[in-house]
């Protein structure tokens, strides 16, 4: 019973009841749910919720509350999570040996997952909703966003670290006439972008990124940073530094985070993003220092809040392709995730950045084309 008290309490300073009527209140199912949440945090939260104990009508807007008013740093910490966080500090957990992990746990699910969840070109990243009207022209309008700033022009060479299932570099060479390298760590990932690229000046990698030397007139990276690590930031910076030809230009596409940390949520890091980290700023910014200009800096997260609910809308829509190869377990971890991330976007607890940088020498300012 005092585990249940603690916990009314604490849903209660974000307006969230146990029991109540509106949509982002919490339905419990079993009793366990109250003692699991305060033992363990994050990930009694997430476990509690993938096995079923409870359950919200509108887990995205309960997340959105509690983010708010960051509630969820209070809970402490279970042992296991408080031994992650050690790792992180202690280890280099996105070590070169360690690259291809994200790609086996997360990337390497499965193509139908992604092909039914996101935009017919399957980019896996924040669209860019300014003129859009669903989440198609939300994600062309992005990529075409990166590559006006990026200023691509007929004959460059286009590096993309983390391509992803090729959309970018597909975008870039079909419309703007450059040749494209992208990275992956991704087998699956690494099939289908090759696939989808046919008859292209493009070349897809399984490779990690530490292993380039070559020459580029401009490079992106979206939405791979955050895998990246924030022992390895600086090591990043300067294979690209190393990479981009004088004067040329870095598009850097990231979720990001309004303060410096070491380590990531441990129901994320468990379940989604095995050895992620979200940059701060800071940390962005001492990773660059002394390489790269910084030209721009654009945020748009909110935008990440509705590209979450569209991708969780075609999960919903599309479950019944999938069910057949995903269990119910999976589905209820998958909506978690999508839902609370969304929730933390709309909460401004999460951030979307792109920044655009520099190689010196450059001698005029690069106009903003947003």
């Amino acid at each position: 019973m005092r585990a249940q008290a603690a916990i009314r309490a604490l849903l209660a300073e974000a307006g969230v009841e146990i029991g109540g009527q509106q949509a982002f209140d919490i339905q419990v199912h079993d009793q366990r749910f109250y003692a699991q949440l305060l033992a363990r945090g994050s990930l009694g939260a997430g476990e509690s919720y993938m096995s079923g104990w409870w359950d919200c009508a509108a887990l995205d807007e309960c997340f959105a509350r509690l983010l708010a008013l960051a509630l969820p740093a209070r809970l402490r910490r279970s042992p296991k999570a408080l031994a992650m966080a050690l790792s992180h500090r202690l280890m280099n957990v996105q070590s070169r040996r360690r690259a291809y992990v994200i790609g086996q746990h997360h990337y390497d699910i499965g193509n139908d997952l992604f092909q039914c969840m996101l935009d017919q070109r399957m980019v896996y990243s924040c669209g860019y909703w300014v003129n859009a009207t669903d989440l198609d022209q939300a994600q062309v309008a992005k990529l075409d966003l990166i590559c006006r700033k990026l200023g691509l022009q007929p004959g460059m060479r286009l590096l993309d670290i983390g391509c992803g299932w090729g959309s970018l570099i597909h975008h870039a060479a079909e419309h703007y006439g450059v040749s494209a390298v992208g990275l992956t760590v991704s087998t699956e990932q690494a099939k289908l972008a090759r696939k989808r690229c046919q008859g292209l000046p493009v070349e897809i990698r399984l490779s990690d990124y530490r292993t380039l030397d070559e020459p580029f007139d401009r490079i992106a990276s979206v939405g791979m940073v955050e895998h990246v690590g924030w022992r390895n930031y600086r090591t990043y910076m300067q294979v690209v530094e190393r990479c981009l030809r004088p004067g040329g230009l870095f598009l850097l596409h990231t979720i990001g985070a309004n303060t410096s940390d070491k380590q990531t949520d441990p129901w994320i890091s468990r379940y989604i993003f095995p050895n992620s980290h979200l940059p701060s700023l800071a940390q962005l910014s001492r990773a660059s220092e002394g390489l790269l200009l910084l030209e721009e800096l654009h945020n748009f997260g909110p935008d990440y809040d509705r590209t979450l609910l569209a991708w969780h809308g075609n999960f919903q829509q599309h479950w019944h392709e999938l069910k057949h190869h995903y269990n119910e377990r999976f589905r209820r971890m998958w909506q978690y995730y999508l839902l609370s991330c969304a929730g933390g976007f709309r909460a401004r607890y999460l951030q979307l950045w792109q920044l655009l940088l520099a190689k010196p020498p450059r001698p005029k300012v690069v106009a903003t084309v947003r």
